[in-house]
């Protein structure tokens, strides 16, 4: 590991660091809620906040950056690229559940090179780069269930959109195979701190369609790097061979996993999303 990937590990680190204290003051208190999409994608002024104070401290200490967020967009050309979403699990934070994260990744070429996800309401500090996996300093590694029928899986599908996109009946047909699937099925509602469960061994599998990269970059290094592995799923939005972090689709899995029916139903919705539609029998146990 070089100097400079070990700075830019430290700089993603600290960047989280830097706004968990004015997140955990504002969490639980009364706030102003805005919505982009829709009522499903609310976003707050301490989301903005904290974006624009993770962006000036990382251009600040690696100028040769690009910087996406996900409230501002992109910014810079630099060699260094860093996705981040200042609050993964915004609809939680407004509403005072305390599952959400602030998630810092960085990409150098397509490589994902670094990353932190911080919950500040737990104090937990997760971090992935070359030097391995970290839960508050600590090295950290992956555990699963071998068999999903004695695993936790966290999972946020179906929601409208995949109604939408897929269509109710069946969706809930997926989901009701999950349910039944699975020893314990979880919605907690944040892709970056779900991921980073399952790199810490709390949970064995997670699963989502509907990402972006700023929730996932980081979730990737640590995961990969606590010995779990990842699965992109393209769901037609991206070429398959994109990086793992462009893919909207994705399921994470603990080390020693073999989950043949989440897998299946994953490529599923992805095949259906292109215009594939899987035939109904298949979703059966």
């Amino acid at each position: 590991m070089t100097e400079f990937h070990r700075h830019i590990a430290k700089t993603a680190e600290a960047a989280c660091r830097l706004v968990g204290p004015a997140l955990l003051t504002a969490f639980r208190s009364q706030m102003q809620i805005d919505f982009k999409v829709d009522r499903h994608d609310p976003v707050t002024e301490h989301d903005r906040r904290a974006e624009a104070a993770i962006r000036d401290f990382i251009f600040r200490e690696v100028p040769d950056s690009t910087f996406m967020g996900e409230e501002g967009g992109s910014i810079g050309s630099g060699e260094v690229r860093w996705f981040v979403d200042p609050i993964d699990g915004t609809a939680n934070f407004a509403r005072g559940l305390a599952f959400w994260c602030v998630s810092v990744g960085a990409v150098i070429g397509n490589e994902v090179v670094a990353g932190a996800i911080y919950d500040p309401v737990a104090g937990n500090m997760f971090t992935g780069s070359a030097a391995g996996a970290f839960l508050n300093g600590m090295p950290m590694q992956s555990r699963a269930a071998a068999d999903e029928q004695h695993a936790v899986l966290i999972t946020g599908y179906p929601v409208s959109r995949d109604f939408r996109l897929d269509g109710q009946w069946l969706a809930l047909q997926r989901f009701g195979a999950l349910t039944e699937t699975f020893a314990t099925l979880r919605r907690p509602g944040s892709a970056a701190l779900s991921i980073a469960h399952v790199a810490a061994g709390w949970v064995d599998a997670a699963a989502g369609f509907g990402v972006n990269p700023w929730d996932v970059t980081a979730a990737i290094a640590i995961l990969r790097q606590a010995g779990g592995s990842y699965h992109p799923h393209s769901l037609g939005k991206v070429a398959p061979d994109a990086a793992a972090y462009m893919h909207p689709g994705y399921v994470a899995l603990g080390a020693g996993a073999n989950y043949p029916v989440l897998c299946r139903i994953a490529h599923e919705i992805s095949a259906g999303r292109v215009g594939a539609l899987p035939a109904m029998h298949s979703i059966a146990r």
